[in-house]
């Protein structure tokens, strides 16, 4: 009897071994698209068999832990090897730096002894695993593969730009630390590196600031509105409970950069100055202005124009802004601190004798100079303590030293400008980077920012603006996709906005080769990854993408595009006849019409058609 247990032990031993799934990859979709990419004869199979090797860095250090930790849930079970040059995935150190790959790139190559990683640092390895991960099957994240074949291919990969980030607004809205991580697992999973964390504005003060209690005890909390539309909201009545709304913890800050760390993610606080402030006044009244009679509370809905401004002549508001840096400063060990500086109405100024004395006793010109001068003071404290500033563009208007960092968020002017004089800039414009905007049709999605920018527009953002000489270019950090929370009160609306447009900008900042097409055809993968992976993604638009050349005559070429793979676009011309299903005609290739034609046109996906019909005239360009 024990040696027929003993046999069915082992034939159920060997059978879970065997379960799961057999997959054969023969297609790679890579966002970021690499810089050089190439499939080759042969495979490699991943299997329960295969060795995990890493030579050149500790088993302790944090990119061994994340990869192993990943690879885990995964539900492959690799053993840790030291030797093994066959059926083992392999993560290398250079000890002779390979200057083709910088910092941040690595080669990977699949050979049918395995998978070979190398890079000059650990952020190279943590990228090349990302794009390993890639290779793996859609369903990776949920389901369990006993076998995977992959094509033998080599990979020499390196990004575009050092700044690659993404903004997160938690002042309109609060998000917990677990949404937060959740953004930067995303970021990470898209070689994304920079996540600028809007901490402090109107609607709410979003961290434990020890000195002045009364920032979270009154300035983290407001009046619930959140069961009405934004815009629609009623203001706060004496009296009414103020019960929405948190800040994060010091510890929870650490335990957050920490977290982004380990994804070699740095991360980049903002503290509104001078402007944005209401929750500031609400909290220290004394900082406004004097003659400013308004009771201020912690912002509910929209808020224009924002009045709220720190009082520029008062001495106490410095020393409130470098006690408040104090503290800040530890929580956050890389070289930036944004300092905000948009949109500060300066009315209050005007009529303030505090603020016009200083500018007279400065000989400062207006009150754009006394705004320059109060964020330089703050420039010139951050640089005592190692740090540096960005600012949104308006901080150009007062003049800015050479030492700070423009964020160019009115379109490119802003880092024109700054490059043209030598400063650092970041470029986020909002015509194709701020994802708070629609992405599609508003009649179809849920409550946005009145602005539109589609997926296609997303992947049209070129961080370099025209007119600068190859030396001004080079003043470019990179870019940015922000996504601010007026409209977004909970992590799914936030993921639904930030994808699939985050792809599009991850490749916008890493890649040199990128190509519409190709990008469109990838998502149809990153969709079901995403998915999968626990995430929720936007539609993106069904209207379709207009082309139109002059031909002969009075004729126009029209030439129809679509941003999700596998739509049919069917049109007609106003004035024909339609066939009874009223679909018209399928598009397959462009077409010519008299210029001043009208063509409507309807889109169809897996046989529904989504949105409405659209009308376009067709003019000469």
């Amino acid at each position: 009897m024990r040696k027929y247990q003993l046999i069915l032990t082992l034939l159920a031993v060997a059978m879970l071994a065997g379960c799961g799934r057999r997959a054969v990859i023969t297609e790679l979709s890579i966002v970021p698209e690499p810089t050089f990419m190439v499939q080759k004869e042969g495979t490699f199979t991943i299997s329960n068999k295969t060795k995990l090797r890493f030579s050149g860095l500790g088993q302790n250090t944090s990119t061994v832990k994340y990869i192993t930790k990943s690879l885990h849930k995964m539900s492959f079970r690799l053993s840790l090897s030291g030797t093994e040059d066959e059926n083992v995935i392999f993560f290398s150190l250079n000890d002779t730096a390979n200057v083709e790959i910088g910092e941040e790139g690595y080669v990977l190559e699949v050979r049918p002894e395995g998978v070979f990683v190398s890079a000059n640092t650990e952020a190279g390895l943590f990228y090349a695993f990302q794009t390993f991960v890639q290779m793996l099957p859609d369903d990776i994240a949920r389901m369990r593969y006993s076998r995977i074949v992959l094509p033998a291919c080599t990979v020499l990969d390196h990004p575009r730009f050092g700044w690659r980030g993404s903004h997160r607004d938690v002042s309109r809205h609060f998000f917990s630390v677990k949404d937060i991580k959740k953004h930067l697992d995303l970021m990470a999973a898209y070689k994304l590196n920079k996540f600028h964390w809007h901490l402090t504005d109107d609607h709410g003060w979003r961290i434990e600031i020890e000195k002045y209690p009364e920032l979270n005890d009154i300035g983290s909390w407001r009046v619930d509105r959140d069961d009405v539309p934004w815009g629609e909201a009623e203001p706060p009545r004496d009296g009414e409970s103020r019960s929405y709304g948190g800040f994060y913890t010091k510890d929870e800050i650490i335990e957050i950069v920490s977290y982004a760390a380990d994804r070699h993610i740095d991360v980049i606080p903002e503290i509104e100055i001078p402007g944005h402030c209401a929750e500031v006044l609400a909290s220290l009244p004394s900082l406004g202005c004097q003659n400013d009679d308004t009771t201020y509370h912690v912002e509910i809905g929209p808020y224009w124009p924002p009045r709220a401004i720190l009082c520029g002549g008062n001495d106490s508001v410095l020393q409130f802004l470098k006690d408040v840096l104090d503290e800040i400063i530890p929580l956050f060990p890389y070289e930036y601190i944004h300092i905000g500086g948009d949109e500060a109405m300066k009315d209050n100024w005007k009529r303030c004798p505090l603020c016009q004395a200083r500018i007279h006793a400065l000989g400062l010109r207006d009150e754009e100079e006394l705004q320059s001068w109060m964020i330089t003071e703050i420039e010139k404290y951050l640089a005592l303590h190692g740090k540096r500033i960005i600012g949104w563009d308006e901080i150009l208007e007062g003049g800015v030293s050479d030492a700070a960092t423009v964020m160019s968020w009115r379109g490119a002017d802003g880092a024109v400008q700054a490059a043209r004089r030598g400063n650092k800039a970041i470029m986020c414009p909002t015509d194709y980077c701020y994802y708070n905007f629609y992405q599609a049709n508003p009649k179809f999605q849920p409550q946005a920012f009145p602005a539109m920018v589609t997926l296609y527009k997303a992947y049209s953002f070129d961080p370099i603006p025209e007119g600068l000489t190859p030396a001004q270019a080079g003043c470019i950090l990179g870019g940015q996709c922000n996504l601010w929370a007026e409209y977004i009160n909970n992590q799914k609306m936030a993921e639904y906005m930030l994808l699939p447009r985050l792809c599009a900008a991850s490749e916008c900042l890493w890649s040199t080769n990128k190509d519409w097409h190709r990008f469109r055809a990838k998502m149809v993968h990153h969709r079901k990854r995403l998915e999968t992976m626990g995430y929720t993604c936007g539609e993106s638009s069904f209207k379709p993408i207009l082309q139109v050349s002059k031909a002969d005559n009075d004729m126009c070429n029209v030439a129809l595009d679509w941003e999700v793979e596998g739509t049919q676009i069917f049109y007609h011309v106003e004035g024909d006849t339609v066939a009874d299903d009223g679909r018209g005609i399928l598009y397959t290739k462009p077409f010519q019409v008299p210029n001043g034609t009208v063509v409507q046109t309807t889109s169809y996906l897996n046989g529904q058609m989504k949105e409405e019909p659209y009308r376009f005239r067709i003019l000469k360009k």
